[in-house]
């Protein structure tokens, strides 16, 4: 049952993509019910990875092992771990909520938009369950070529722009970890095992790699995955991004897209190379505290609400980066937990602005004022999801974040409490502008007679929003569950890496 779950879970998506693709382009309700129903159905088929799943196993599960280029040893091999199968529910979550906000907004080329949102999906979830690393290459470039065309096709006024920019900036990144999963098989055939591409094995050479030549392994895969989280300051192109994406294309950046660095991170990174790891896990550090910070505080002086939320994920991003490097269970762990509380969260943020441009086409935050008069059941979904973005105790955002604050300040890696001190105040500054933006939202003043009229949540609106906020609040409440599947998992990453520090070659 697990394996043929992975399957679907996997290659559902790709099926609609094509099965829309052969419905008539006039027929646009058609394409958009199939690229849902499709969407659902793999969101259903994850659900069935979790009741066999054993997180007390720390190896791969629901394992599929194919051979593909037997001269390269590149084989489709895909399974879940603890680490990856929270993230691969998170991606089937995200998407159905993604596709049907866009009903509305979405009117030209839709068979196109949907096909590419679908594929998409396909890509995500392939670099989630890959452990052959040709294999996570070929869905971590996947993934470039839709999201190029939703941003460049169906976004904003400077839409050419900010797409041409996400592609140059990850298609940089994706040649230096080409170039590095090319080293590390010839490194294994050095060593005697052969040229692999399979990651179990590599796990075993990664770290009998001497340090002059490890640290140049660790940088060319932690640019790609620091490009992707993003990592100030390689974070650039993410704020045009979001801004310039409609609305799905910025609740799937959020959401998944931007995990995908953070998850290299602990795969690639961590599981290969540990004792670069520890050499560079200050420096790194230091990028996420000033991430930290400068995200917050260029979120304060935005005037437009995208903009805003769209810098807060380059400082909360900034708390998992720290709590991957801080190199223990506690902030490893933390790590893991914050990146789900954020797919919750941001996107649940993104979609309450999708709201209000859809009624007033605007974003501008004096445009609006005293909202929740007219809008009292949005207005409780907006708080939600500010609330646990600001990380409230009793919402999702909370638990991860204090997680990579200990993680950090217990971390014999980093050797110092200054990184928490400092990176706390990036919890202060997001009460501030998260709480002062809705505060003149919600409750502001403003003549304008088009916000009094404004209509409130509908059905299709209640369908995206109350199922990340029941999720907020559940996490937030009881985060256990959550927790143990990824605990052991990421026991075995920590201890791990810190046998081998032990045992420096």
């Amino acid at each position: 049952m697990g394996v043929s779950a992975l399957l679907a879970t996997l290659f559902v998506p790709l099926a609609g993509a094509i099965a829309v693709m052969f419905i008539h382009r006039d027929q646009a309700v058609a394409a958009k019910r199939t690229a849902l129903g499709f969407s659902i159905f793999a969101f259903v088929a994850s659900l069935f990875l979790l009741p066999q799943f054993d997180s007390s196993n720390v190896s791969m599960q629901y394992v599929i092992d194919q051979a593909w280029i037997p001269t390269l040893d590149a084989g489709f091999r895909i399974g879940v771990d603890g680490i990856s199968l929270p993230l691969v529910l998170l991606t089937a979550l995200i998407m159905p909520i993604a596709l049907l906000a866009s009903f509305d907004p979405i009117t030209k080329n839709v068979k196109a938009y949907y096909a590419l949102m679908l594929l998409l999906q396909f890509g995500m979830t392939g670099v989630f369950v890959s452990w052959d690393t040709f294999l996570f290459y070929i869905f971590w470039e996947l993934i470039l070529i839709p999201m190029y065309f939703i941003i460049g096709i169906w976004g904003g006024k400077d839409r050419i722009y900010a797409a041409v920019k996400f592609f140059l900036y990850t298609l940089v990144g994706s040649l230096l970890m080409l170039l590095a999963i090319i080293w590390l098989g010839l490194q294994a055939k050095w060593a005697g095992v052969g040229f692999t591409a399979d990651l179990i094995e590599l796990q075993k050479i990664g770290p009998t790699i001497g340090m002059d030549v490890q640290q140049w392994l660790f940088w060319a895969f932690a640019i790609s995955f620091l490009i992707k989280v993003p990592l100030f300051p390689l974070h650039t192109w993410l704020p045009d991004a979001h801004v310039q994406a409609p609305t799905a294309g910025s609740v799937i950046l959020a959401g998944v897209l931007l995990k995908l660095g953070t998850y290299g991170l602990i795969r690639f990174n961590l599981g290969l190379f540990p004792q670069a790891s520890e050499r560079f896990a200050t420096l790194i550090s230091a990028l996420a505290v000033v991430g930290i910070v400068y995200g917050a505080l260029v979120a304060m002086v935005q005037t437009d609400i995208k903009k805003l939320v769209a810098y807060s994920s380059v400082s909360h991003l900034g708390f998992v980066v720290l709590g991957i490097f801080s190199m223990n269970n506690e902030g490893v762990q933390g790590a893991v937990l914050q990146m789900i509380n954020h797919g919750i969260s941001t996107p649940m943020l993104f979609l309450c602005v999708g709201v209000l441009y859809e009624r007033r086409h605007t974003r501008e935050i004096s445009d609006y004022g005293g909202v929740t008069k007219v809008m009292p059941r949005f207005a409780v979904m907006f708080a939600v999801a500010m609330f646990a973005s600001v990380g409230l105790p009793g919402l999702n955002g909370f638990v991860g974040e204090f997680l990579t604050l200990l993680g950090a300040f217990k971390s014999t890696t980093l050797g110092t409490p200054w990184f928490t001190i400092v990176s706390a105040s990036g919890v202060i500054f997001a009460a501030v502008y998260l709480l002062w933006m809705f505060q003149r939202v919600m409750f502001g003043t403003n003549d304008n007679p088009e916000n009094h009229h404004l209509r409130d949540l509908n059905v299709k609106e209640y369908w995206q929003l109350v199922p990340l906020a029941l999720l907020a609040v559940w996490l937030g409440v009881q985060p256990r569950p959550l927790m143990m599947l990824s605990e052991q998992s990421v026991a075995a990453i920590v201890k791990a890496a810190a046998i081998v520090k032990v045992i420096q070659p």
